[in-house]
């Protein structure tokens, strides 16, 4: 069975994206199950997207693997510098308005407010 990154390079070829060749690393350093889990996706959603054959927008992945993986982080209104895959967890709660604690409110507020999460809310 070939690794994660010849498989990665041969179904990308020249346009392997930066992040996709750090998810294939991590899934060689470890395995691929181990690298969903710390993602919080699964095994299936890895392999497609080092297949290059992910069939939604890599968007989401892409800023799920820079944060978690290569510690990429936005500066966020609310809370200042946190990791993208957190701003991507909190923007994904602001869609509905959730009263039940204050830092959840706080939350609803700033992404409401953030540029970020106003586009995303476009598409």
């Amino acid at each position: 069975m070939s690794g994660a990154v010849t498989v990665a390079r041969e179904a990308w070829g020249a346009a392997l994206p930066d992040w996709v060749l750090r998810l294939a690393e991590a899934c060689e350093e470890t395995s691929q199950n181990k690298v969903a889990r710390r993602l919080e996706r699964s095994p299936a959603l890895v392999s497609q997207v080092l297949r290059n054959k992910y069939a939604a927008e890599l968007d989401l992945v892409e800023e799920l693997v820079t944060g978690k993986l290569l510690a990429a982080t936005r500066d966020c209104p609310a809370l200042g510098e946190l990791p993208l895959d957190q701003c991507q967890a909190w923007r994904r709660r602001a869609r509905v308005f959730n009263g039940a604690n204050a830092q959840g409110v706080k939350m609803y507020r700033a992404c409401h407010r953030c540029p970020v999460f106003l586009v995303e809310a476009r598409k």
